[in-house]
């Protein structure tokens, strides 16, 4: 196990759970956004460094493979989702202008996305929230999101 995921576990008992939603794939349940204080208060640099700092720890997961291998290529996908998290919490609509409504399942179709990859992609996200000095209940609301959110883009079941 990587040493960041250990130290996620020792982490997540002295802070909220981060508690993963069992889900089937094709499953499309409703989901509310994120609170759009947590964009106030990160600011947009601060949510560029969350996405940032999560796909960082995703480079090095076992899921590396859904992400571009280039430098270039996977900074331009820090930037994409990071224009993704700041518009649907309420910022500019970035992602819009830059690449259209979003479709994010139809955007995720190309890749194989299990559960084991819902996951780790999930429990990245658990470990950089914790470390994150933000309030707890804008930690919750954001989980809520992607937990939710995480779940429309599974389209690959395990064998």
């Amino acid at each position: 196990m990587h040493d960041k995921y250990k130290q996620f576990y020792k982490l997540k008992r002295l802070q909220m759970e981060y508690n993963i939603t069992a889900a089937q794939v094709g499953t499309r349940p409703p989901v509310d956004l994120p609170d759009p204080r947590i964009l106030e208060f990160l600011g947009e640099e601060g949510m560029r460094k969350l996405v940032s700092d999560h796909y960082d720890l995703l480079r090095e997961s076992n899921i590396a493979g859904l992400f571009p291998p280039s430098d270039e290529g996977f900074a331009l996908a820090k930037k994409h989702s990071a224009d993704f998290f700041i518009q649907i919490c309420g910022g500019p609509r970035y992602f819009d202008q830059n690449r259209g409504k979003p479709m994010m399942a139809a955007r995720h179709s190309p890749f194989a996305i299990t559960q084991e990859a819902r996951r780790i992609w999930l429990e990245s996200y658990a470990l950089i929230l914790t470390q994150l000095d933000m309030p707890e209940e804008l930690k919750e609301s954001f989980w809520r999101y992607i937990d939710v959110f995480s779940i429309w883009m599974m389209n690959t079941v395990e064998e």
